[in-house]
């Protein structure tokens, strides 16, 4: 029997300050790799508040993501199992509110980095980021790719309570 293929579906941040882009380095199998803030979106909640939530989580940074970049598909082998994984990455950018330096980071996030456009070419020809999406979402901030947030339609039901099946 074919397993079924089902996407793991993310969210990201693209956060510029003063030229610079916030990253996290966080332990990998691979090691120590770079990532936008960037995690899976939880039931319950919108692509929207799942990035503002990752990057409050993965950075200490308040975002409010204002557009879309794009939506990014990036496939690997899971190096734990072997395992074919596929990513459907939703990346956003936004405004950047206030630093709350007291919050504990995620569990494997050694630090945050605030790197320009040529450090980050130079980690990403070096293998020092977790995915080729680091860099291509980036990019497409800085040529000036934006969507309006109105292209993404979550429905109510999102938000709403899980009700249990009737029997």
């Amino acid at each position: 029997m074919h397993k079924q293929w089902k996407p793991s579906v993310t969210v990201a941040a693209v956060i510029e300050q003063d030229g610079r882009f916030l990253l996290v380095e966080e332990e990998t199998a691979l090691g120590l790799k770079l990532n936008n803030p960037a995690g899976h979106l939880d039931p319950g909640e919108t692509p929207e508040q799942g990035c503002a939530r990752e990057a409050l989580e993965e950075s200490g940074w308040v975002f409010r993501p204002t557009a879309l970049l794009g939506m990014y598909l990036a496939r690997s082998m899971k190096n734990s199992t072997g395992e074919d994984q596929t990513y459907l990455r939703m990346a956003f950018c936004g405004e950047l509110g206030e630093h709350q330096s007291e919050r504990p980071l995620d569990t494997g996030i050694v630090r945050t980095l605030w790197m320009t456009i040529d450090e980050l070419r130079a980690s990403a020809a070096e293998g020092r980021h977790r995915s080729p999406l680091v860099l291509k979402c980036i990019e497409d901030y800085l040529a000036g790719v934006r969507h309006p947030l109105s292209v993404i339609y979550s429905d109510a039901s999102v938000l709403a309570p899980v009700l249990p099946l009737k029997s």
